[in-house]
């Protein structure tokens, strides 16, 4: 019991020897806060963006998604960014019964977005793709329950969508500010 006490404390005092180190090479969290408490680069950034409309239902769910992230510092930040989001979902059958039906459904989601500036010239300041996929099974009998997986399954897209989108976003306001 003392042996293990005594590694265990060992990776404790590793673990935090690693994190002091990190500090003091210029390492800090992406979406934190800036030295004075004031929201950092990115934070900032994020909460400048309006997105715009994006159609269809899936379209909805990621908007909704990206409109979460943006919003962390709260709503009622003048916009300075559009966000224009071009977004797709195809599907694919991976399971195949012997009588020819379809059990298992992979869905890509793909998302092409632009951010622009709100200014005169409506500058493209940065562009960027997006990708992610998930899959459902389809149970002959239950073709309700098959469509609530599938809402599952689009909300679940669009918010793996919404993480990668908001961290390409985060890191290029990250790269403006110069850190």
């Amino acid at each position: 019991m003392k042996r293990r006490c005594g590694r265990l404390a060992g990776r404790l005092l590793l673990l935090v020897a690693a994190a002091l180190g990190l500090g003091g090479c210029g390492f800090h969290p992406l979406y934190g806060s800036a030295a004075d408490g004031s929201a950092g680069p990115a934070q900032a950034g994020l909460a400048q963006v309006a997105v715009g409309l994006i159609p269809e239902r899936a379209g909805q769910l990621l908007r909704e998604a990206l409109q979460a992230r943006f919003e962390r510092g709260g709503p009622g930040i003048a916009a300075r960014y559009d966000l224009a989001v071009s977004y797709g979902i195809s599907g694919e059958p991976l399971a195949i019964e012997q009588d020819s039906s379809v059990s298992r459904v992979r869905l890509v989601g793909s998302a092409t977005w632009y951010l622009t500036a709100q200014d005169p010239q409506r500058r493209t300041l940065t562009s960027g793709t997006v990708r992610a996929f998930d899959a459902y099974n389809i149970i002959n009998s239950q073709l309700f329950a098959a469509d609530l997986d599938n809402e599952v399954v689009l909300r679940r897209l669009a918010n793996a969508i919404a993480d990668q989108l908001a961290l390409q976003l985060a890191s290029w306001f990250e790269k403006q500010a110069g850190l």
